[in-house]
């Protein structure tokens, strides 16, 4: 049976808090150098799960304010380039 998209993804929230403690790992410096690359592509992954619930996020606002016509729709900018 496949399993149902919901039960694999994981909350915005939870997804940062995962990367924050990868982060912090990997900055003590405490690893190994095998597990250090684990933990690294594990965030890459959740780095990239979260910029896609975002990108998911921005999409619904312009929707919803384009269903409204007085709604100022403005393009998004993301000063951010990291």
């Amino acid at each position: 049976m496949a399993k149902k998209k919901q039960d694999k993804e994981v909350s915005f929230e939870e997804t940062l808090k995962q990367l924050e403690t990868i982060v912090a790992q990997l900055e003590n410096g405490d690893l190994p150098l095998d597990e250090a690359l684990n933990e690294f592509e594990k965030g890459i992954k959740l780095a990239k799960a979260g910029q896609k619930q975002l990108q998911q996020a921005e999409q619904r606002i312009q929707i919803l304010l384009s269903e409204n016509s007085d709604a100022e729709l403005s393009e998004f900018s993301n000063d951010d380039n990291e």
